[in-house]
């Protein structure tokens, strides 16, 4: 697992080689997805959450992913100038990001009759049934939501290298 760091060193490094001084990065809250170019604060960043639980080279790849995106301009997208860009700087992934995700952080927890666990970072906003027993909605395999609150003790232990 990572260190934050670490993490924070590699990323002004690859900002430094490929992107100019009015760049930044910075670390936030998300938990669902590993990383985010924001062309209007010119600032590359990365989950605190997600970081602090890949290892090296996942991290290493996330910030190649994001300053593939910086280099390619906003409205590259995953498209083709981007794919070309996020090669030649050494980015080995695809365009979205697959991997765990911080559940722990999720308020919403459903469970279906037969026992499965899913968990939401947003309400559900209408019947969801389970893709495990059922391929399509199906009532008799609903999902049962509960909220949990999230402390602020279970933020900073999500931060925590595992």
């Amino acid at each position: 697992m990572s260190e934050l760091q670490r993490v924070r060193e590699w990323a002004e490094a690859l900002i430094a080689l490929h992107l100019d001084e009015s760049w930044s990065f910075g670390f936030d809250n998300a938990t669902r997805r590993a990383g985010l170019c924001d062309f209007s604060r010119r600032r590359i960043s990365v989950s605190r959450y997600l970081a602090a639980r890949y290892d090296d080279e996942d991290n290493h790849q996330t910030l190649l992913h994001e300053v593939a995106h910086a280099l390619a301009g906003q409205r590259a997208g995953h498209g083709p100038v981007w794919r070309r860009i996020a090669r030649e700087i050494g980015y080995a992934g695809g365009a979205t990001h697959r991997g765990e995700t911080a559940t722990e952080l999720a308020p919403w927890v459903g469970v279906c009759p037969a026992g499965h666990t899913v968990y939401r970072h947003r309400r559900a906003t209408r019947q969801v049934s389970c893709a495990q027993c059922a391929p399509r909605f199906d009532p008799a395999h609903a999902f049962v939501w509960t909220r949990r609150e999230i402390t602020r003790s279970d933020r900073i232990a999500a931060m925590t290298p595992r």
